[in-house]
């Protein structure tokens, strides 16, 4: 007896609860829901679907590459899946929060994604001091590309298209960073995507979207992922022993401490306190290292 035919695989490009938008290989486009309840959906999924109707019925999710989320002591709340990247926006009006950033490197980091930085508004008066903020980024080795999504867009196109060609990279970074300002300059008619999108979803039930997945082209070899902005980043899904090996200037001077267990606080022969009374590591950095794990080992 031969194997039942295996179900087509599509892209979920927005996502509401179990109801979803999937994109075919093919590029069409359809309303599905996903069967039962064993599974949540998440924007760059690819699930295994079949025709209803005049949309599709979500059968199983194909296993992920990766997942970005933050979760605190209440809840989980997924950003992406199979991602290639992540391009964190920050601005130094409004200054950009450095415990935000650092954790969304961290949890970048923690699932396996590449991760870069995004300094907006550079032609204003702040860009100076947000540029020195960001300095131990820089010397971490985490890429800090600077721009003008407004004052200077055709600059800004032109040095944010190389990095985003061919990659799936979702955009992150609280509001007023200008993450819209650069989806409508990169992607071509972002607006009508959204309208598309958020009509198929809403389906008279008010229900709306905030994490969209955009073509950069034609040939659909670049995405851009739009998500919401946040004012909190939990990390509660990471280990507390693990916390280090995922800031990269911490991990740099690990194997200088004298405990394995170390945990970076007042072990003799630490070599992470060591390098930050020599200046190696920025002590707003392990400020920040020293607030997380707090948070991590209460809950």
């Amino acid at each position: 007896m031969s194997d039942p035919p295996a179900l087509p695989l599509a892209r979920v490009v927005a996502a509401h609860g179990r109801h979803a938008y999937i994109e075919t290989p093919e590029g069409l486009r359809l309303q599905c829901h996903l069967r039962g309840r064993k599974a949540d959906l998440v924007v760059g999924d690819w699930v295994h679907w079949q025709p209803a109707g005049d949309g599709g019925v979500i059968e199983t999710v194909a296993e992920r590459r990766n997942l970005l989320f933050r979760q605190d002591a209440f809840r989980s709340k997924s950003f992406a899946a199979n991602l290639d990247q992540i391009l964190v926006l920050v601005a130094g009006e409004p200054m950009f929060s450095e415990a935000q950033l650092t954790r969304a490197l961290i949890a970048a980091e923690s699932a396996g994604i590449a991760a870069l930085i995004g300094l907006n508004k550079i032609d204003r008066p702040a860009a100076a001091l947000a540029r020195e903020r960001l300095q131990p980024y820089r010397a971490m080795g985490v890429p800090v590309l600077e721009f003008a999504l407004k004052a200077a867009p055709l600059e800004a196109r032109a040095l944010l298209q190389p990095v985003l060609q061919g990659r799936t990279t979702l955009l992150l970074g609280p509001s007023g960073t200008g993450k819209s300002t650069a989806i409508n300059l990169l992607v071509p008619q972002a607006q009508a995507q959204v309208g598309e999108i958020s009509q198929a979803l809403n389906s008279g039930r008010h229900t709306t979207t905030s994490t969209l997945w955009y073509w950069l082209d034609a040939a659909r070899s670049g995405a851009l992922i739009d998500s919401p902005g946040f004012q909190e980043f939990g990390l509660h899904h990471i280990d507390p022993t693990q916390l280090a090996t995922l800031m990269p200037d911490l991990r740099a001077h690990l194997g200088a401490c004298r405990f394995y267990n170390c945990m970076h606080r007042h072990e003799p022969g630490c070599g992470v306190r060591a390098a930050v009374e020599r200046g190696d590591i920025a002590a707003q950095r392990y400020r920040l290292y020293t607030g997380i794990l707090d948070e991590l080992q209460a809950a």
